[in-house]
């Protein structure tokens, strides 16, 4: 089954992969000994949870016609298939090395990748008119974010 998303469902799996985001660095805080170490990953929660803020309100923002349904879809299943794909790819539940911080720093980098693919991907599915020019500002979120996490990377490895 092939779908056309709009602008309104982009943005509800956008705060999903926040909320998945923001779960998992807390969660890696909490079994890292390292008091600086679970600081840097508490921002990084916090960090997802203004990426949600910014989506809502992204979201808040949309006409009626960027939320309206592109296709007959009685059952929803379009809001079913988007929310399974942001629950099982992008920061999804999984073992984890958090013994060191450059291990979560990869494994949060790998994800914040998948999102941008992920975005960029639905940038096929949501036509223009319907929203989908709003996914530039997602991706430009996303890669905000990369950028920080591969900086972060980086500087511990000097």
């Amino acid at each position: 089954m092939s779908f056309d998303f709009n602008a309104d469902d982009i943005l509800e799996v956008a705060e999903q992969l926040e909320r998945n985001g923001s779960r998992f660095y807390r969660h890696a805080a909490e079994n890292i000994d390292s008091p600086s170490i679970r600081e840097l990953l508490t921002e990084l929660a916090l960090m997802e949870d203004q990426h949600e803020r910014t989506f809502k309100a992204m979201r808040s923002e949309l006409s009626q016609t960027e939320k309206g349904p592109t296709v007959f879809d009685p059952g929803g299943e379009a809001a079913l298939y988007l929310k399974a794909l942001a629950d099982t790819r992008v920061f999804f539940e999984k073992e984890m090395d958090v013994q060191t911080v450059q291990e979560v720093l990869k494994a949060a980098i790998t994800a914040e990748k998948d999102s941008i693919v992920f975005y960029l991907g639905m940038q096929e599915a949501v036509p223009r008119e319907l929203g989908g020019k709003r996914l530039d500002q997602i991706i430009k979120e996303e890669m905000a974010h990369l950028k920080v996490l591969s900086s972060k990377l980086a500087a511990l490895k000097e």
